[in-house]
């Protein structure tokens, strides 16, 4: 007999119907197996999505952020060699009385004949000598023989 006093009729009982809520693995089952069992609620799929969707948004914008950066950084030394080999070729169309040496320093003056000029002499060491050459830059020979503005006239 059951707790009510009625009597369980066996044969109204589906057994393969009670055999779907049984399992030997119950993390398979869509409902809790004991009564110690997490809770078990239908989610909203929609809502679940919606974060997925956002945090993807969230992750990408930072991804593109980055190469974004990267691109800039990658601009400003693409225009930084373009200035370098600009100046370079001003240099070596310079006159030069000298070989330069690669990690030296010297500077590129304007003589007073209009054609530029790359002495060993800085503009402070003239001394009493009246030079009529306009001061343009201070100028390194680098390793790859490109020219490197240390300073200029603005």
């Amino acid at each position: 007999m059951s707790e009510s006093g009625k009597k369980i009729d066996i044969d109204k009982i589906d057994l393969e119907k009670m055999k779907e809520g049984t399992t030997d693995k119950p993390g398979t089952i869509e409902f809790p197996h004991h009564s110690g069992s997490a809770i078990i609620k239908p989610t909203d799929r929609g809502k679940i999505k919606g974060r997925a969707v956002s945090a993807m948004h969230e992750q990408t914008d930072r991804q593109m952020n980055q190469l974004y950066e990267q691109m800039q950084l990658l601009a400003k030394q693409a225009n930084d060699l373009k200035s370098r080999v600009e100046i370079s070729e001003r240099i070596y169309l310079a006159k030069i009385n000298f070989e330069p040496l690669i990690n030296h320093t010297y500077y590129l003056y304007e003589g007073p004949d209009g054609k530029d000029i790359l002495s060993l002499i800085a503009p402070n060491e003239w001394g009493r000598s009246n030079t009529k050459m306009n001061y343009l830059a201070t100028v390194k020979l680098l390793a790859d023989h490109t020219w490197e503005v240390i300073d200029k006239i603005p």
